[in-house]
C-alpha cells in the first residue's frame, strides 16, 4: 500500500528519506498578514501538521521530526507559550486515536521537564500508548536545542570517564550519537524549512551533518501535501556523494 501511494504520487519507494525532518516556521508571521493573533497561525499550522504526518505515513517515511517548540521559544509572551501548550494538548487528545488505529509511534525530543506536568502527562500517555507501533514513527522536538542536547551528551559521557567506566579515546561519533535524545533514530537524509528563512536554528545540530536541506518561502500554514511532495521528488533528483565523487 505505501509503495502504491509512493508511486501514485510519482515517487521511486526505494528513494524515499527514511527520515525527514521540518523546521515549521511562519505561523506568526501567517496570522499578521490576515491581520490575525498570532495564535491563530498556530491553530492553522497544526493543521498543516496532520497533512504532513498523513502524506508521511501513507507514503512510506519511517521517521518524521517536526520541530514543535525551541528552548529559545521560552522567551516568548508568556500569553503565546501558554497558549501553544494548551494548542499541544488539544493536538494530543485529536490525534491520539489516529496515530494508534494508524500504527503511528510517538517519540519526544528534548527537556520535557521543562513543560508544563499536564502537558508532560499527556505526552507520557499517548507515548505508552504508541509504543509497540512500527509504521512511522513522528519525533516532536519539544523545548528542543541542539547546542543544549549536545552538551548533555557530552555531560553524559564525561560522567562515565571520570567513573573509570571508559577512557576518553573510546568514545566514538557513533557512542556520541547513542547519547544524543535521537539515540536510535537515523539522522535524517531530509531537512525542510519553511518561510523563505535561511537558518537552521538550533535544531538538530549533530544529525544534519549530511542533510539534503530544501527552503521553501512558504509559510508553514500555506505548506501542502502537493509541496511536500514535490520536495520529495526534488530529494530523490539530487546526488548524495558524502564526500566523495561521483564515480564512487
Amino acid at each position: 500500500m505505501k509503495s502504491d501511494a509512493a508511486e501514485n504520487a510519482g515517487l521511486d519507494p526505494s528513494r524515499l528519506p527514511v527520515h525527514a525532518a521540518v523546521i515549521m516556521d511562519g505561523n506568526g508571521r501567517w496570522a499578521q498578514k490576515r491581520m490575525l493573533n498570532r495564535i491563530k497561525g498556530h491553530e492553522r499550522g497544526a493543521d498543516t501538521v496532520r497533512a504532513v504526518v498523513r502524506a508521511s505515513r501513507e507514503i512510506g517515511i519511517a521517521y518524521l521530526t517536526l520541530y514543535a517548540f525551541s528552548t529559545e521559544n521560552w522567551q516568548r509572551p508568556k500569553s503565546e507559550v501558554k497558549a501553544l501548550m494548551t494548542l499541544l494538548k488539544r493536538f494530543l487528545a485529536s490525534e491520539r486515536e489516529e496515530m494508534i488505529q494508524n500504527n503511528i509511534r510517538l517519540q519526544v525530543l528534548g527537556q520535557t521537564h521543562r513543560l508544563p506536568e499536564d502537558v508532560v502527562q499527556g505526552l507520557a500517555e499517548v507515548t505508552e500508548q504508541t509504543r509497540n507501533n512500527d509504521g512511522l514513527c513522528l519525533c516532536l522536538a519539544l523545548s528542543y536545542g541542539g547546542r543544549t542536547e549536545i552538551v548533555h551528551a557530552a555531560q553524559n559521557l564525561a560522567r562515565q570517564v571520570r567513573d573509570g567506566r571508559m577512557d576518553p579515546e573510546d568514545i566514538t561519533e557513533a557512542l556520541f550519537s547513542q547519547n544524543l535524545y535521537t539515540a536510535g533514530i537515523p539522522d535524517p537524509e531530509l531537512l525542510i524549512r519553511t518561510s523563505g528563512e535561511y537558518r537552521i536554528s538550533n535544531f538538530l545540530l549533530w544529525q544534519i551533518a549530511y542533510s539534503e536541506i530544501f527552503v521553501t518561502p512558504t509559510l508553514w500554514p500555506d505548506f501542502t501535501r502537493e509541496e511536500f511532495i514535490g520536495i520529495l521528488r526534488d530529494f530523490q533528483k539530487r546526488e548524495r556523494r558524502f564526500g566523495q565523487v561521483s564515480e564512487q
